[in-house]
Formats: structure tokens, sequence, C-alpha cells
């Protein structure tokens, strides 16, 4: 009687020690005392703006941790953008990209990894803009101002692969819109044969073919080259980082637009998406577009654009790859297929 009365004790007092606790939550390693535990996000972007992320992210990191009290810390990934859109695509889970083009996000939306409209974040989801412009050795002693002077015999000419290089995309179009919009000397305008025998000139003079644009450039400073085909970004930040070559803007070239998204695919599988969205919303910060514009990034926020645009020469003939091209989708294939524009002008250049 004894034994069963102790064993029937033995059990309500345990069941009732795990009623009282079971109000209580316990703590993991990954949660603080509000219930936030440290967030990790990854960020798959183009080379070139390395530095202004590095800065937007430190800053995004406090102001998160005053705010949300909450720890987060960044995986960072840089390289060409068609190679990192390549590698998100095959298994990099990145929460966000940073592209160099809109092509380069449409083809992860294509395989299914962002599934909601990224171009509905302000300014269509591009975040930055810039345009193609020269660094040229100082005191210019090749007398390079314009796209004709790049055609010149014995010049070396400097730009990344457009295979891997967004950036090397935007120089190809760069140039032959200039010539299809007739800004090129010697080259007729509208003449799509003519603006290709421009484009196989100039590839003769190329001598390096690097992964992406900050590589080219990085060639370029090693002293390599005449002339680099760039963003005008690059060149201001190593003038600023004390390099002594020169920026040269020709009359006419494109406005490049650099688009960011968060990548649901992988974002909600990480439980991250609220802050992905949050860092994306961040970047079109009056803040973060400030840091953009202080690395020569032509920022998207108006009141900046107003605030930084002394900073920026204005261009003669800016045109859109809308305005020559209908955009990406059309240009793509066209010109950097298997058997486009490019492929076949870089091949009789080569003499293959």
């Amino acid at each position: 009687m004894k034994t069963r009365f102790l064993k029937t004790l033995i059990i309500f007092i345990a069941i009732s020690l795990l009623t009282a606790c079971g109000g209580q939550k316990t703590t993991n390693e990954n949660e603080t005392t509000n219930g936030k535990g440290p967030i990790k996000l990854t960020l798959a972007a183009y080379s070139t703006p390395s530095e202004a992320y590095g800065k937007i992210i430190h800053l995004f990191v406090d102001q998160w941790k005053k705010q949300q009290n909450q720890d987060v810390t960044f995986e960072e990934s840089y390289g060409g953008s068609g190679a990192q859109s390549r590698a998100v695509i095959g298994g990099l889970e990145a929460d966000v990209v940073a592209l160099s083009l809109e092509g380069d996000v449409t083809n992860i939306t294509k395989a299914g990894l962002i599934t909601r409209d990224w171009q509905a974040a302000p300014h269509k989801g591009i975040v930055t803009t810039s345009i193609v412009a020269f660094a040229v050795r100082k005191g210019n002693p090749k007398n390079i101002h314009d796209w004709a002077d790049l055609a010149q015999p014995g010049l070396q000419v400097l730009t990344p692969d457009p295979k891997t290089s967004g950036g090397a995309q935007w120089n190809i179009l760069a140039l032959y819109g200039a010539a299809l919009r007739g800004k090129v000397n010697g080259v007729s305008a509208n003449d799509e044969a003519a603006a290709t025998k421009f484009l196989v000139s100039v590839l003769k003079n190329v001598t390096a073919l690097d992964k992406d644009a900050r590589s080219s450039i990085t060639n370029f400073e090693t002293g390599n080259g005449d002339v680099a085909i760039t963003y005008e970004n690059e060149v201001v930040l190593g003038k600023q980082s004390g390099k002594d070559y020169e920026l040269v803007i020709p009359t006419s070239t494109i406005l490049i637009e650099n688009p960011v998204a968060v990548v649901d695919g992988y974002s909600d599988k990480h439980g991250t998406t609220e802050i992905a969205d949050a860092f994306v919303k961040f970047l079109f910060s009056k803040d973060a577009q400030q840091i953009f514009a202080q690395s020569g990034f032509r920022p998207v926020d108006a009141d900046v654009v107003a605030s930084t645009s002394s900073q920026f020469p204005k261009v003669e003939d800016l045109f859109t790859i809308g305005d020559v091209f209908g955009g990406w989708s059309a240009a793509k294939p066209k010109y950097f297929g298997d058997n486009g524009v490019y492929a076949q002008a870089i091949a009789e250049a080569q003499g293959q």
C-alpha cells in the first residue's frame, strides 16, 4: 500500500514539475534574451562595388543591431556578374544578389530561385548606375578622346571577357550603340555591318580579356595596356586611391544600370527573407546611396543625385539599353549568344 502511494506521489510531483516548466522557453546557442539569435546573410555581387558594399554592410549591421537587437553577419562573394549568376543557379545559396545587369537576374528568375517581382523595388530594382568610359595613362599620351581612337593601329586595349563579366557586355554595347547612333567617326549611323566592322577593329587591339571588370582595371594598374574600357566608377575609385591614370568620357556612351534582388528561393529556405528585404531596402536609403556616390557610382535617389551632380560630368549622348537594343531580353541573344555578334566579331579579330 505504501509502495503504491509513493509511486503515485512521485508521478504526481514529476507531472507538476513538467507542467510548471512548460511555459518557460529554454535558450539555445542561437537565441538571445529577446528571442532573436544571430543571423547570417549571403550576398553574391559583381566585383566592381565590393568596397562600397563593405561600407554599406557595416552601416546596416550597426543599424539593425540598434533597431532589432539582433546580430547580423554577412558572407560576401564577388566576381564577374555572369559567373555569379551561374553560381547562384548552380547552388551558391545567396540570399541577395547585386549584379551588373538585368539579364543575369533574369536568368536566376528563370531558374525558379526568384519568385517575387524584384522590379517592384524602388527604381525597378536598379540600385546604382554608371557609364562606360576609358581609363588612360597620365597625360593621355595616345590621344584617346573617343571611340574611334580605340581602333588606331598598335594600341593596346583592355576590356573584360563578356562570357563572365557583365561589365564587358556593357562595354561592347556602349561601343556598338555609339556606332549605330552615328557617333563614331567614319562609321555610318544605323549600319549594323559598319558597326560590326568597327567592333572587330577594336577587338583586334584587345590584349587581355580578364574575368571581370575589377580584374581588368587591376591589370591596367599594373602597367599593362594603353587604355582600359571600364566603368566610370572604377576610374574614380582608382584616382581616389592615388592612381595616376585619367578618366576619358566618350561623346556617346551607355547608361549602366545595376540591379539588386532578394533570392527568395534561398532566403525562404534560410529563414532570412525579412532581413534580406530590409537590406535591399536599405541599399536605396540616402545613407547607402551617398556611399555609392562616394565610390564613383551614379546614385538613383533623387536627393543624392541633386547633391552629387557636380561629381559626375554630363554625357553629350547618353543612351540606355532600351533606347538602342530593345532591352536585355533582345540584346542578350543577339549580341552575346553562342553565334551572336560578339562571338563572330572576336573570332574574326583573333583570326579564327
